[in-house]
């Protein structure tokens, strides 16, 4: 175990026992109480595998990783109240977590610790350069049954240490001023660029994108920063080698976390299925990107900053998403003999379930929408790959006034998640994208709404002041 935190074992009383009535003078004079303040615990415990693995995120990997450019960390920031309601956030450097990963991680926590589900987000920076994953991406890689056969025991592992370091973090909370703001960063760049024959993944300056940094600055009461969690809608894709590495996001909290000794810094990732940091390739660009990000949150660290004034409320649900029409037996047998190992990995498993006699679910019916307010904030958290546009229109149309943020790849990433938009037009995050990821097919036209539904009813119902009733 590498738990690199310093935990606090007994708890801190929450409301300070106001000063007793003094006379005086003959004068009877009663001090005002203190007011109630947030504790904050936070954890880090480090996961690079510690023998050579296959990769994540490219299909077009032939080896295991040859050693590591950065360390890679899961980390927690637990939260209480004024009134003792608790959150925790976990952030880590992953390209996903499959909800067969965090159903038995939350449900650990909650019996540990009874913490409810909906109080636990569980968020990755979605680098490409960390270790796969059992049910991540199940049908995107080649790899030999030696190499595949590594995969299961480490994630086992993942799931004990993802348990430990929210369990060290809410072992760790001590009073605490939360306050939060918006910077900017420009690197992230649209890569659906329109041809003559569809959408390609290149650069589209024209095309959407989402710039804001949002920042959590967390200090203690003599005001010192202790954590800074930020978030960025672009895919951490600078690097494509065989180094362990958190990308331009690790080096972003790398950065945060020297030029503040003592302070954590956590990462989570935005609505940037569809945007790249761009031009990319090499370690030279990653720690530029990385730099950039970092002073964007250095920038709003030393700006005016809203404090976080009041309780906590947060829900969580999953709805069923619907599939397009599923492919005919006779397709799957098709692309079973397709010369893409993708492509034959997924019909292959299909025509498996089929052989069992099982029935293909023409639904995904466990995806996740997930709201936080802490004080005036409202945080959105949605699954999968999610593109640009609906942190856009969230954000017109629910943004204007109150703050919001949107993280994706929240709490279960199990494809893309386009927008009616991108569904239409195709291409990669609207359709192929769905091939990798095991998925027997496109989403169907209702997606979008579906989703925002469920959001604008969870932001409905987060927003009543249950601190104030």
């Amino acid at each position: 175990m590498r738990i690199v935190s310093l935990l606090l074992l007994l708890p801190i009383l929450l409301f300070p026992v106001p000063s007793s009535p003094s006379s005086a003078g003959g004068h009877m004079a009663t001090a005002a109480p203190k007011p109630a303040e947030w504790k904050v615990g936070v954890a880090v415990q480090i996961i690079t595998p510690e023998q050579p693995m296959w990769m994540a995120g490219y299909a077009n990997r032939n080896k295991p990783a040859e050693g590591k450019l950065t360390e890679l960390y899961v980390k927690a920031l637990a939260l209480e109240d004024p009134h003792g309601s608790r959150l925790v956030l976990l952030s880590s450097d992953l390209v996903g977590i499959p909800r067969s990963l965090s159903a038995p991680v939350a449900a650990e926590v909650q019996k540990r610790t009874g913490l409810p589900r909906e109080r636990l987000m569980l968020t990755v920076s979605h680098t490409h350069c960390g270790p796969v994953l059992r049910d991540s991406l199940p049908t995107m890689y080649d790899m030999p049954p030696n190499e595949a056969a590594k995969i299961g025991p480490y994630t086992d592992k993942l799931k004990d240490w993802m348990i430990d370091v929210i369990l060290h973090a809410l072992a760790d909370l001590k009073p605490a001023r939360l306050s939060f703001g918006k910077g900017t960063a420009r690197f992230a760049v649209n890569r659906r660029k329109p041809t003559d024959k569809g959408f390609i993944n290149a650069a589209n300056p024209d095309g959407p994108v989402d710039h804001a940094v949002p920042v959590l600055r967390v200090d203690t009461p003599n005001g010192q920063l202790r954590a800074v969690v930020f978030g960025y809608a672009c895919h951490n894709t600078t690097l494509q080698f065989y180094q362990w590495c958190g990308d331009y996001a690790g080096f972003a909290q790398k950065y945060l976390e020297d030029k503040h000794p003592g302070a954590t810094a956590l990462f989570w990732m935005g609505c940037g299925a569809d945007a790249n940091p761009l031009p990319r390739g090499t370690v030279e660009l990653c720690k530029k990107y990385g730099r950039e990000l970092a002073d964007a949150v250095e920038d709003t660290l030393a700006g005016h900053l809203t404090p976080v004034a009041g309780a906590s409320a947060a829900t969580y649900t999953t709805i069923a998403l619907p599939f397009d029409k599923l492919p005919s037996r006779a397709q799957w047998e098709l692309e079973r003999r397709s010369k893409q190992h993708s492509v034959r990995n997924r019909a292959e498993h299909y025509l498996k379930m089929l052989d069992r006699g099982d029935k293909i679910d023409n639904q995904y019916r466990y995806y996740p929408v997930q709201t936080w307010r802490l004080g005036e904030l409202i945080w959105i958290a949605l699954g999968g790959e999610v593109v640009v546009d609906y942190s856009l229109r969230l954000q017109r149309e629910l943004g204007r006034d109150r703050p919001l943020w949107i993280t994706g790849y929240a709490n279960d990433v199990m494809a893309y998640i386009p927008s009616l938009r991108v569904l239409q037009e195709g291409g990669y995050e609207g359709d192929t994208s769905m091939i990798p990821y095991g998925m027997p097919a496109k989403w169907g036209p209702e997606i979008e709404e579906k989703i925002l539904a469920k959001v604008r009813e969870q932001v409905k119902k987060v927003g009543i002041r249950n601190s104030e009733k």
